[in-house]
């Protein structure tokens, strides 16, 4: 059996799809599959440039196909990555913790543990369990205000209400 360049294409292909595996992002996926491609091209006898053209070409189209349609079908439901710090976490209410190792406090804010600041006062260490609001991050300290309940309990609440 003669070798083709075809193989080469075919291997790289095959590389390229294996190597995806371990990413997740269909980056690779794209590219081994315009690889694929590129060997049915050489296949048919094309020279070099031809080959490195129609690969640019397949990669080209698929690389967006890949990242825009097939990934998000393999993301899990509920789960907008890449969204931490963007400001879709403001206003919204978080629990103080307490960190191990360093007693540092701050807040889980989609399961990555943040170091706080009070805006009003410029605190870093508030008990564990104080309920915060989120307002911005400030490079990795997430910028806090304590949590004012607008609400009253009306268990609580002594004082006659008017009713509208």
């Amino acid at each position: 059996m003669d070798w083709n360049p075809a193989y080469s294409w075919l291997v790289l292909a095959l590389l390229l799809s294996l190597a995806e595996l371990t990413s997740g992002a269909m980056v690779l996926l794209a590219l081994g599959i315009a690889a694929a491609l590129t060997a049915a091209v050489t296949a048919l006898g094309l020279t070099l440039p031809w080959q490195l053209l129609s690969m640019a070409i397949f990669t080209g189209v698929l690389l967006p196909l890949c990242i825009m349609v097939i990934r998000p079908r393999f993301s899990p439901r509920g789960v907008a990555y890449g969204t931490t710090g963007t400001g879709v976490e403001k206003g919204n209410h978080y629990t103080t913790l307490r960190r191990d190792f360093d007693d540092a406090t701050g807040i889980k804010v989609n399961g990555d543990f943040y170091r706080i600041r009070v805006l009003e006062s410029s605190e870093t260490e508030l008990p564990s369990g104080t309920a915060v609001v989120f307002i911005r991050f400030e490079g990795t300290t997430a910028l806090v205000k304590l949590h004012q309940p607008t609400d009253i309990d009306p268990q609580e609440d002594n004082s006659p209400r008017k009713e509208p």
